[in-house]
């Protein structure tokens, strides 16, 4: 060996030991990756490794979440009132319902709206309470469908009565069934016994009738039109008509009733057509 290669040795740096501290710190290291020991056992015990995370798909190939399906609320009922028992009505049911509302009438024509009570309307049909409560939820349901009912059979009459295709005898009939009604009706009772219940009533059924009576003078206006020329206000007539039938409850017209339908036809024809009556 050359004289310089053995100088070149010499002269190199040594290479640096492991410090004590940094000794201690990889046994240390070493000894937590090591597996306890069984106490019962002098095979280590191994550890249950983590199942390494699945990676996640991209966002583009993600199938959009489905909305959640809203659930429908139902509205909250008034305080104090209940909902209306629904009941699949049969022959039966229908006879029980007819003698409620029966009997209904009878003690409002004869005490009053206010003084019905559920007790009484049980008593006299001859039923429980329990059976009374399958049809009606309350007293205040009870004479709500008193009022419906009354209403239904006013026009279901009327579309009975009237129901002539010739427009002179549909026209005769309905006055006919007028003149009846006002001289047979119980409304001008309940409005003595029950005037703020009655007025309700009226109040309820004066724009359906009004729609009722244009349906069923349909053909009687039609002809009218044709005959004189003229365009008539149908929805006019017809409340005029029912705002009689109301005012002769309130006011008999008397003897004089049967022939006031026939002067409002003259009436109204005299001032579509332009014509001054003659006395």
């Amino acid at each position: 060996m050359t004289a310089s290669v053995k100088a070149a040795k010499q002269t190199a740096a040594p290479k640096p030991k492991a410090s004590a501290r940094t000794a201690v710190a990889v046994k240390a290291v070493a000894k937590r990756a090591r597996p306890a020991a069984d106490p019962a056992s002098d095979k280590p015990v191994k550890r249950a490794s983590r199942p390494a995370a699945k990676p996640a798909a991209p966002q583009a190939d993600a199938p959009a979440a489905k909305p959640a399906a809203r659930t429908a609320v139902k509205p909250a009922a008034k305080a104090g009132t209940k909902a209306a028992p629904k009941v699949k009505l049969n022959k039966r049911s229908s006879e029980t319902i007819a003698k409620i509302l029966a009997v209904t009438e009878e003690i409002i024509l004869r005490s009053g709206a206010e003084r019905i009570s559920i007790l009484d309307v049980c008593d006299e049909v001859g039923i429980s309470r329990g059976t009374f409560y399958r049809y009606f939820s309350s007293q205040d349901d009870l004479l709500d469908a008193f009022s419906r009912h009354k209403r239904d059979q006013f026009h279901a009459t009327l579309q009975k009565t009237a129901a002539s295709e010739d427009p002179d005898e549909r026209f005769q009939a309905l006055i006919e069934f007028i003149d009846d009604y006002l001289e047979n009706s119980r409304a001008r009772r309940l409005l003595l016994v029950a005037p703020d219940y009655a007025t309700r009533w009226l109040q309820r059924i004066f724009a359906d009738s009004v729609h009722r009576f244009q349906d069923i003078l349909g053909i009687v206006f039609d002809a009218w039109e044709e005959r004189h020329g003229i365009v008539i206000d149908r929805e006019l007539v017809c409340e005029l008509m029912v705002r009689y039938i109301m005012s002769d409850v309130l006011v008999p017209a008397g003897p004089d009733r049967r022939n006031l339908m026939r002067r409002i036809e003259r009436f109204v024809l005299m001032l579509l057509s332009g014509r001054v009556a003659r006395r």
